[in-house]
């Protein structure tokens, strides 16, 4: 029985790795629809769909389905997406940033909502913990990259204003607003990056116990379990023992 029963772990573990694999193909395939359809549907001619193809293509999604988002915008479909950004606080006073995409306004904001209350967190207006956070394009590469020194030298010489590096990779920030232009420069130097994003970015952070943290990772879990939400961005950090905590 306890052969079958790790079995049967794996299997389910499995099962919702897949199910987060094809959530997070569909919500990157929406944001290629969203950015072909307010632009021009050549990658090459429209930054905000060569960034949102470059994510998808960072997360293994297959080219025939980046090919059938573009040509979904062109087909009539995105055109009733709005973007909408949620604000509020977590478990422990931590800020939240909710993004999303929808096609209905009023259902999002009721989920979003909802599960705020059902979690211990707490919506707010637009702005109320925005200024704890800037808006920055982020590029991330593996170790393999470079080692501290060349990656750093790169990213200035690409126009990035930031670099942090440690064992598992290097994360360069630049203005929102330069992403698509460095992550190109980037590009001929370090190779294809791991992920290219907008994000928001906390200026400063919230430190959690395990229980206010475990609170936090189910709220933030399922935020992130609805479709018409696009990415959560919190601002806390935990101590190693609390992530081993939370891990096992």
């Amino acid at each position: 029985m306890a052969g079958h029963s790790k079995w049967a772990n794996i299997q389910h573990r499995k099962g919702r790795q897949d199910a987060a694999r094809s959530k997070l193909f569909s919500k990157l395939s929406k944001e290629i629809t969203v950015a072909a359809k307010m632009g021009d549907p050549d990658p090459e001619k429209n930054p905000r769909l060569r960034l949102a193809v470059k994510e998808a293509k960072a997360n293994s999604v297959p080219k025939d389905v980046i090919e059938r988002a573009i040509r979904k915008s062109q087909g009539g479909e995105g055109e009733d997406y709005e973007e909408i950004r949620y604000e509020g606080y977590g478990p422990g006073g931590v800020a939240i940033i909710v993004e999303a995409m929808t096609d209905n306004r009023n259902r999002t904001a009721s989920n979003v909502r909802s599960t705020f209350g059902k979690h211990g967190g707490n919506l707010g207006e637009t702005g109320s913990v925005g200024f704890m956070f800037e808006r920055k394009g982020e590029i991330v590469y593996p170790a393999a990259a470079g080692d501290e020194e060349t990656v750093l030298e790169a990213a200035m010489e690409a126009g990035a204003e930031d670099v942090e590096s440690g064992e598992d990779g290097h994360t360069i920030y630049c203005a929102d607003t330069d992403l698509n232009e460095v992550s190109t420069a980037l590009e001929d130097r370090l190779g294809e990056a791991e992920s290219t994003r907008l994000v928001w970015k906390p200026l400063n952070t919230t430190e959690l116990d395990y229980e206010s943290a475990q609170k936090l990772m189910r709220l933030i879990e399922v935020l992130e379990d609805d479709d018409d939400v696009q990415r959560v961005t919190a601002n806390f950090e935990v101590s190693d023992e609390v992530m081993e905590q939370l891990a096992s």
